[in-house]
């Protein structure tokens, strides 16, 4: 049977999940929770499409292990809440599998693992390596992993950082000239790369956390482990990789 899904959007109003289309749950369909904003993992396409690698994977999984699914469309600490209240039976939404999570949910393999590379200007030949950056300075985007790996190396490497809150403008600062380089997490640097945002890659990527699909603890085990198994079977069969090959693109 191949796997079908339709795509529910809920509020979190007061602190109570308001659904609007639900119907109620079939026992052979699994209500899956995800963000609403984070590409390339989750997001609205043109066409007010929800896609992304997550959505994609889930999709393919779906249909390798023949479940169906509806998908809850809400942000990432609501979707989590969603789980925790046993309002949805799982979560994908580039969630990072840590100790502490652990303690409340179980995680499936990681199919994602994600981590920091140096991008510069698409023009710039001369930086190949952290090296080049001695005297230099580095645009960083606050709060983020690519900013705390940044912050670990830059008096080895004798560079100075100027901090901005959103990837767009620390992109133009790196464009313009401004900044030699910048710091960011590789997927969300691999899609603006992908989207010809003006800059490239230069370095390989440093190891970060890894990202798993969650359910309750001890609850929804023959779900984690279709997911598992979907899992393999993708990265057997090559559509993993052409689906990461979608949304990311590392030069």
């Amino acid at each position: 049977m191949k796997a079908m899904h339709k795509t529910i959007v809920c509020l979190l109003v007061a602190g109570v999940l308001v659904f609007s289309g639900c119907a109620e749950k079939k026992k052979t369909e699994y209500l899956i929770a995800t963000d609403t904003t984070f590409a390339p993992f989750e997001f609205e396409d043109s066409k007010g499409n929800f896609v992304g690698i997550d959505m994609d994977l889930l999709a393919a999984i779906a249909e390798d292990q023949g479940f169906t699914y509806q998908i809850q469309v809400l942000g990432f600490n609501a979707a989590v809440q969603s789980l925790e209240s046993r309002q949805s039976d799982g979560v994908i939404a580039g969630m990072s599998i840590t100790e502490e999570r652990k303690k409340k949910f179980d995680f499936s393999d990681p199919y994602f693992d994600s981590g920091v590379v140096m991008g510069i200007a698409e023009s710039n030949n001369d930086i190949k390596s952290y090296s080049d950056l001695s005297g230099k300075k580095v645009a960083l985007k606050t709060g983020t992993e690519g900013a705390m790996f940044a912050e670990s190396i830059m008096n080895t490497y004798g560079f100075t950082v100027i901090y901005f809150e959103d990837s767009a403008n620390m992109y133009e600062e790196v464009k313009r000239g401004s900044s030699a380089a910048c710091f960011e997490d590789y997927p969300v640097l691999g899609y603006a790369v992908s989207q010809g945002i003006g800059l490239k890659i230069v370095t390989e990527r440093e190891r970060g956390s890894s990202y798993g699909f969650a359910v309750n603890k001890g609850l929804n085990g023959e779900l984690l482990s279709k997911f598992n198994a979907g899992l393999a079977n993708l990265r057997a069969n090559g559509k993993y990789q052409e689906i990461l090959d979608t949304y990311i693109k590392t030069n």
